[in-house]
């Protein structure tokens, strides 16, 4: 039997609304995958090695501060520098439109705004696991 998917929901930098990352924690879980919530406040470096311990096979990022345009690529920075090159990294949050594309080139594979459903979230990604 295939293990399960392993997801971790983390919150990098300082915002400290985490309602969304709960929600898309407990729709991953409910859809069968093993989740990982880092809590809020987490460190680029933070995640990453929480990631790495939990053998993760995706990170879900979330953000509603406006720092994910430094924020989403340093974490991806971390996982290209340490030639991690398994886990889907995927983010959400408020991300303006013109910051998408920015944030993909650096390794960001999808972003999930508000109103996004949860099932389109667990279907990515089901259908881009790196493993």
């Amino acid at each position: 039997m295939d293990r399960k998917i392993r997801v971790v929901v983390a919150k990098p930098g300082l915002d400290g609304h985490d309602r969304g990352a709960k929600v898309v924690a407990r729709a991953l879980r409910d859809a069968g995958m093993e989740v990982i919530y880092t809590g809020l406040r987490q460190t680029p470096e933070a995640i990453f090695q929480t990631c790495v311990q939990e053998d993760a096979d995706a990170l879900c990022l979330s953000s509603l501060s406006g720092a994910h345009d430094y924020l989403f690529p340093r974490v991806a920075h971390l996982f290209k520098e340490r030639q991690v090159e398994d886990v889907l990294i995927i983010g959400g949050g408020i991300v303006p439109e013109e910051d998408i594309s920015a944030l993909k080139d650096a390794g960001v594979g999808e972003i999930f705004g508000p109103g996004t459903r949860t099932d389109d979230i667990v279907d990515y990604i089901r259908t881009h696991l790196k493993r």
